[in-house]
């Protein structure tokens, strides 16, 4: 029997997010995305050193920035059922509006809010 290389369910690619205020971003994501969260492990300071979480099909690493691994803004892309009613829930999260949804010459319509630390989640559906 060959040992499993990746934890079950896990794809094999996984963005990795330092951010300021993991616990933030964390909450922001469970109630915008309906994100879980899968595996924890918090620094002896309280900061969280490593944390996973799943959206949908997909897991997100994240850790409280700092040192020599400090908080680094990035943009994420995430499909969803319904861009409009997720873009909604993002903003009611605390999500702050890059760019409410539209669609631009593709077949996506797609908005785009920034977490709590400032991360930008570009959110689409396809269209066509």
């Amino acid at each position: 029997m060959t040992r499993p290389y990746k934890p079950d369910g896990y794809p094999s690619v996984s963005a990795y997010v330092m951010v300021d205020g993991a616990q933030r971003v964390i909450d922001f994501l469970k109630k915008a995305f309906d994100a879980t969260e899968l595996r924890r492990y918090d620094g002896p300071n309280g900061s969280i050193m490593h944390v996973e979480v799943r959206i949908d099909d997909s897991v997100i690493m994240l850790s409280d920035g700092g040192g020599s691994f400090p908080a680094f803004p990035v943009w994420i892309h995430l499909y969803v059922p319904d861009v409009d009613a997720t873009y909604q829930r993002a903003l009611a999260a605390g999500g702050v509006s890059v760019q409410e949804p539209q669609q631009k010459g593709d077949p996506d319509r797609r908005g785009g809010v920034k977490d709590p630390s400032g991360n930008t989640w570009w959110i689409s559906t396809q269209m066509e």
